[in-house]
Formats: structure tokens, sequence, C-alpha cells
């Protein structure tokens, strides 16, 4: 454990008013402070005691409960006290103004979290998986992040750095014992390690990638020549009339956003304008507005005119969706003659509703791995940075044991391990540190 020296002392409930407000105090001086403010000479951990709180002179601030967690039993790993008042922001103030000029200071963003990793209470992925958790857009997400938070993320983790590890120790003993007649470097068992390690890797930055996609949500534009039915679409997949939906070609002239959740996955919609060329300012910049949202979007919905012909070739790239629009309006011989043609695209209907399921099913496919399932995780993008880095060292490993260069191999497989480690923090910089916990909220 690392001792701090100092002690910190934040709201840790949202501004505002409410029944409850809570001033959280962490580190030696804790219990003194809470003592003084409360008037409690005895705090029993973890006993709810009911106390008057009042400043230095004198004068009752507020009542309400003292909690008392004693080191190391506590979040952070330090002795914690809570002091739970009424949720009004003057209060609070008044209270944590009290706290300070007792000897506390103001605590960081983040730095209850990180005073926890410091301590080894959590590792670096669970003190990130408690910021998601507050941040969630969905109940997918805030399971998947209760998951991490669990360490379900850092112990699989943990067993690829645990076969990293013994494959390091493989090699470095195979180029420490050079007298030994037996190649240990060709051997077929140290090949099938590495073809693990491989494996494993590849598993990973899969299921990580769909932890990101929990964590930070997608983006979907709709895009579109003017009258295919691009709102329409909108209107169904967010099940409101955000829209405006007419007959007349070119309703839409500007991008509309819509948040919506998709299968447990935070969402947002772009409807944008028609596509088409055009001579008029106006409907020119919200074609250049449409374009742009297509380039940023994680996904996109091509929305073509199912009544109308259609191109012989779709135009194709690996993050679009093609959505045949308006099968209602044409026959079942030329619905199958268009789905002959165009075999990958969706066959929809967004007036009567049809085939929209279809549309949100592929979606999910487009941007998880197999689905989301009672086993994923939330992940953040340095993590699949993290483990793509380490997959590299991996790599370079696997082809300097190709030409027998035990040393080159064992220093990728070092660089390797000390990659791997950064995302639990077995390994980490002050200014990872620094980064991480700056984005957390004042008190947490």
């Amino acid at each position: 454990m690392k001792t701090q020296t100092d002690t910190i002392a934040a709201i840790a409930t949202p501004a505002g008013t409410g029944g409850v407000g809570i001033i959280r105090i962490s580190g030696p001086e804790a219990k003194r402070i809470a003592s003084a403010i409360s008037q409690c000479k005895t705090l029993i951990p973890r006993k709810a005691q009911f106390a008057q709180f009042t400043n230095q002179q004198q004068q009752t601030i507020d009542s309400g409960l003292v909690l008392y967690f004693q080191a190391p039993a506590s979040f952070t790993g330090e002795d914690v006290v809570e002091l739970q008042g009424h949720g009004g922001q003057v209060v609070m103030n008044m209270l944590l103004k009290a706290v300070i000029a007792l000897g506390a200071r103001m605590a960081r963003p983040g730095e209850f979290s990180e005073r926890a990793f410091l301590n080894e209470k959590i590792d670096l992925v669970q003190a990130e998986a408690i910021a998601d958790i507050i941040s969630s857009g969905s109940e997918q997400a805030v399971l998947a992040s209760q998951r991490s938070l669990q360490g379900l993320f850092s112990e699989h983790i943990k067993q690829i750095l645990a076969l990293l590890i013994e494959t390091r120790v493989w090699v470095e003993s195979a180029i420490d014992f050079p007298e030994e007649e037996i190649d240990f470097l060709s051997d077929s068992g140290l090949k099938q390690q590495m073809s693990q390690l491989h494996q494993s890797m590849k598993n990973t930055l899969a299921k990580t990638q769909t932890g990101v996609v929990l964590n930070q949500g997608i983006s979907i534009a709709i895009i579109g020549k003017p009258n295919a039915g691009k709102s329409s679409l909108l209107n169904r997949l967010t099940e409101a009339d955000t829209a405006i939906v007419s007959d007349v070609a070119g309703t839409t002239r500007d991008v509309i956003k819509e948040d919506v959740v998709i299968a447990g996955i935070p969402v947002r919609l772009i409807d944008t304008a028609g596509i088409h060329e055009t001579d008029n300012p106006i409907e020119q910049q919200g074609i250049a507005r449409a374009l742009q949202a297509q380039q940023q979007a994680d996904v996109v919905l091509h929305v073509l005119d199912g009544s109308n012909d259609l191109e012989t070739t779709l135009p194709d790239s690996k993050n679009t969706l093609q959505i045949i629009n308006k099968v209602d309006l044409i026959s079942s011989a030329q619905a199958e003659k268009i789905n002959s043609n165009h075999p990958s695209a969706l066959m929809v209907s967004a007036k009567d509703n049809q085939g929209i399921d279809s549309i949100r099913q592929a979606i999910i496919e487009q941007v998880t791995s197999g689905g989301l399932n009672e086993n994923s995780y939330t992940a953040r993008q340095r993590h699949i940075e993290q483990l793509k880095l380490t997959h590299q060292h991996i790599d370079l490993a696997e082809q300097q044991l190709q030409f027998n260069q035990g040393e080159l191999s064992a220093e990728e497989l070092r660089l390797a391990q000390h990659a791997l480690s950064e995302i639990t923090g077995d390994f980490s910089s002050d200014d990872l540190l620094g980064e991480i916990f700056s984005s957390f909220c004042i008190g947490k």
C-alpha cells in the first residue's frame, strides 16, 4: 500500500437540490476531522451514527449520518468517512468548507479512485469501469461495466499475460543455456505456444472492440437520394415522429440527430439531406453536411427506393448497409428480381414497418463480434491500442524465432509483456494515470 500523507475531501453527489448530499473524506486525518465536525468522540466502523454537523465556531450547519470505513477495509484503502446531510448546494458547500478548515484539501477529479488504484484495491481496468458505470448510456452498458469492475476483463488479460510470460521464460532459458544439445528455440511446443498467443490476442481484440462499442456507442448516418424514405426509416428506428415525412422530395435539408438504444448499444442516428445534383445553395449545403456525416459515421445506412429502377451495381464499403425501401409498392416478382441482383441488401418498408428488425440486427452484427452476450464487458480505445501493440511485438518475436534470433525474440516478448501490462496498470506512467483519472468526476 502507498501511504498518502494528506487528506482529501469532496462533494460526492451531483450539483443541485436533492434529498441527500454526501461529503466524502479520505486520508490519515479523515477520522479526526469527522469526529470534530460531528461531535462524535467514538466513530464505529461501518455503523451509521446520527450527528449534528458544526463548523469551527460551533455553529450547526446541518444534521445527518456519519459513516466511518477503517483502513484498509475501504474503497481507497485509507480511512474514509462519509458525511450524509441534506442535499442542497449551499449547505453542502458550507459543510465542505468546514472539512477543509480542519485540515483536508479539495480532491482532484478521480483522486479517490486513483488512491484505490495506488493502494491496490482495484486495477486500472476496474477504475475505468467505475467511470463507465456512471456515464453508461444503456442497461447493457451498465451490466458490462459491472463485469469489468468485478474483474472479468482483467482476469482475461492476466491469463494472456501468464501465457506470454511462460513463452518469454522459455525463450530466455534457451538463450541462457546455449550449450544444451536440444534446440529449444525450434521446439514444436514453443511454436504451438506462439500460435496460442496469436489466437488469444485475436479473440481478445475482437471482444474488446465490442466493449468499446458498448462504452462509447456508435453513430449511424442515413443517406440516399431525395424521397428514398430516409426520414421514415429514422422514425421507425427511433419509434417516434422525429423527422417530418412528406411525399415532396427534399423535405430534409439539414442533418437531424437522435439518440436511441439498439439492442443495448447507445446509438446516434443521423438523418441527412437527399444527395443529388442541384443549383440551390441551401440544398448544396445540406448535401455537403450529408457527405460529411457519411464519412464520419461508424455505420452508414444507404437507402434506395425499391419502386424505382435500381442501379445494377450498388456502391459498397465495409461500414455500409444497403437498404432497399418501399418494397410495399412493388410486386413479388419485382422484389425477387431485386433480391437476386442485390442479395446483400435488406428489403424493407419503412411505411409498413416491414424488415426494420432486420436492420437493427444487421447493425449489431456490423459493430460487434458475434453480438452481445452475458459475458460482454466494456473497454476503451486505449485498451485496443495496447492490445494491437502487444500483438505487433508477438508477431515480431515469432519472426525472430524463425531466424533463430533468440535475443531479439526475447526482447520483443518483453515489450509485449510491458504493453499488455499497461492495460491493468501493472506498468503505467504518471502521464497515463493523470490522463485517465482527470476525466473522472470530482468526489469519485
